[in-house]
């Protein structure tokens, strides 16, 4: 079995025993509490996995870790494979508690084909019949799983530094995570603050704004964060890190991109969302400052009218994405994907990161940029 599904499973076989743990405290607590853990491992029993796989790759891209990986599972001695396991594990639990805000704050019914965890909470209440509405009590319920999976991706980091081999390294990754909570928490505020302050800016700050919240909320969390954790936590120097950061980024920023593209166009049965859903969510997103720079005026009014509207059946999404087509936009958010492609496949040629994981991590690079959910 090759290094990278070996690390999923390593990952996932930390994530199991942590959750057994915590399920344990919260059975403690009350039996009520039961559909909290079964929710949090459904959450965290499957995914792609991409923030774990980069933290690995981001760690062996430093040249003190490019040795064999059967070698490094069968040394039980080796600290930092068991602190980087942890800290993956961390991501992948911080990655889950995003999702289920993101959730709440974009009002998604599905999340991976199943209803997101506020739909699955409200649910639970109809059926049982419970005082109040089902809608509010789902709400807070999801919230409050979400805090309480940040909580433990902190548990899970610490516990991951407390055993790195490197007191200096473990810390500062364990800065550079929580870089990363900052950053992404400040993405998602400038997510939703542009759904509904873009009339009152500007027009000639749209793409620029919608950049940035790519950046933010996306591209540093997703690639280039998890890489600068895992190479922080093999001590990496100064200038791989920096060669990390040279890749990660550009990458990051075409990855939110193709996420962008599914979002209005994905196969549902693929994405496990409804189609268009960014449509109805009223995402201003590049795509869309793209779509609405190239239409007519007339057009124009007409595509921001409806952008946002959860009402919209699938006839009017249906119309909404043949004018993203016929704008032309989709053809030049391809060509940036392409160009932040280049990007980084050009900061890895010369980088001083093992060749391995160079050769690793353009593949990864492929994987999430012509990805289909």
């Amino acid at each position: 079995m090759s290094e990278s599904p070996r690390l999923v499973d390593l990952v996932q076989t930390r994530l199991d025993g942590f959750l057994a743990e915590r399920g344990a405290e919260l059975r403690g607590i009350s039996p009520d509490l039961d559909v909290v853990d079964d929710c949090a491992r459904r959450l965290l029993a499957g995914g792609k996995r991409f923030r774990a796989l980069f933290c690995y790759w981001g760690w062996r891209a430093v040249s003190a870790h490019a040795r064999d990986f059967d070698a490094l599972v069968d040394d039980t001695a080796d600290a930092d494979l068991d602190a980087l396991v942890s800290i993956a594990a961390g991501l992948e639990t911080f990655h889950a508690a995003a999702l289920v805000h993101d959730d709440i704050m974009d009002n998604s019914d599905l999340r991976r084909g199943q209803p997101s965890v506020h739909r699955a909470f409200a649910v639970l209440h109809g059926e049982r019949g419970w005082d109040g509405s089902p809608a509010a009590y789902g709400l807070s319920a999801a919230l409050l799983l979400g805090d309480l999976l940040l909580g433990w991706s902190d548990e899970l980091v610490d516990a991951g530094v407390a055993v790195a081999g490197n007191v200096a390294a473990g810390r500062a990754a364990r800065a550079e995570f929580a870089r990363m909570r900052t950053e992404v928490t400040a993405g998602q505020y400038l997510d939703i603050f542009e759904e509904t302050a873009w009339r009152a800016i500007p027009e000639d700050e749209h793409l620029s704004r919608a950049q940035r919240v790519i950046v933010f909320k996306s591209a540093k969390y997703s690639v280039e964060a998890p890489l600068v954790i895992g190479g922080s936590l093999a001590d990496g120097s100064l200038a791989q890190i920096a060669a990390l950061r040279e890749f990660g980024l550009p990458l990051g920023i075409a990855f939110q991109l193709r996420d962008d593209l599914l979002g209005v166009f994905g196969d549902p049965e693929v994405t496990g969302k409804p189609a268009g859903d960014d449509l109805r969510e009223g995402k201003r997103t590049v795509l869309v400052t793209l779509v609405r720079q190239k239409l007519p005026a007339s057009a124009a009014r007409v595509f921001d009218e409806l952008l946002g509207d959860r009402t919209l059946d699938a006839n009017q999404i249906a119309m909404l994405q043949t004018a993203v087509r016929d704008s032309g936009a989709v053809e030049q958010v391809e060509r940036v994907i392409a160009h932040h492609l280049d990007q980084a496949r050009a900061a890895l040629a010369d980088a001083p990161l093992a060749r391995s994981a160079r050769d690793e991590l353009t593949a990864l690079a492929d994987a999430v940029t012509r990805r289909s959910s």
